[in-house]
């Protein structure tokens, strides 16, 4: 199996900045992708960013400019960096892992247990 551990969640003020970690361990040969989602009351979870084994990135438009995220593969670690955060990005953000299980035959698709964000004054 594939655990996920989320950190870094908590409440800041408008156009502050949070950096989300998430660790993935257990059975793991290889991660293809790691990402950030959220979920606000009453939405549904939405993409906040992708990153790929090619260090490419993926941003959902409202983040665009203002999150980063990165990976320390030696690590099996995700960030998301989030700058100028606005009251509209409270949610619950969530992590998600892709790749290989070590262990056993085929792929794993794996979710933290999420971090809240609350962005408010």
């Amino acid at each position: 199996q594939v655990q996920l551990v989320e950190s870094g969640g908590g409440l800041v003020q408008p156009g502050g900045s949070l950096r989300l970690s998430c660790a993935a361990s257990g059975s793991i040969f290889s991660i293809k992708v790691m990402g950030w989602y959220r979920q606000s009351a009453g939405n549904q979870r939405e993409l906040v960013a992708t990153i790929n084994n090619d260090d490419i990135p993926n941003y959902a438009d409202p983040v665009k400019g203002r999150f980063t995220i990165s990976r320390d593969n030696a690590k099996n670690t995700v960030y998301l960096q989030m700058n100028s955060l606005k009251p509209e990005d409270t949610a619950v953000y969530y992590c998600n892992v892709e790749g290989e299980y070590r262990d056993y035959p085929g792929h794993f698709g794996s979710w933290g247990q999420g971090t809240q964000v609350t962005v408010s004054s």
